[in-house]
């Protein structure tokens, strides 16, 4: 079985280390990127399973990634995981399409759990086209 990649958006360099080494150690392929000028281009190159991004990023918000993911045909079956500090708050905003919201700061046990989760549901969805 191939090894599943996951996209990591994350402006906060020691957030996304430590993000990189729990997933690394999990055994998934990892890229990790401070921003992107284009989301959906980024993500065409990227070709990740799913995507984890911070909420609070430079210049956008991790919500509106989500949401150009989400609304874009080939890009819209991708799970999405959004970080946020203020969980709270996101969920009284709205939830961008997220798979999944969660709060900062997280149990290293709980996102791997989720991310497996995400990642097995995708798969038998990806299995039916």
């Amino acid at each position: 079985m191939m090894e599943k990649h996951i996209l990591i958006i994350e402006d906060d360099a020691d957030i996304k280390d430590v993000l990189t080494a729990i997933l690394s150690e999990e055994g998934y392929q990892i890229t990790a990127i401070l921003e992107a000028d284009d989301i959906i281009k980024t993500v065409f190159e990227i070709k990740p399973d799913i995507i984890i991004t911070d909420y609070i990023l430079h210049g956008i918000n991790g919500g509106e990634y989500c949401s150009q993911i989400k609304n874009h045909a080939e890009t819209s079956h991708l799970p999405v995981i959004i970080l946020s500090g203020y969980g709270k708050v996101l969920e009284s905003l709205g939830h961008y399409g997220a798979d999944m919201i969660i709060n900062k700061p997280f149990e290293n046990e709980e996102l791997c759990n989720n991310v497996a989760s995400l990642l097995n549901g995708q798969s038998a969805a990806m299995g039916k086209q």
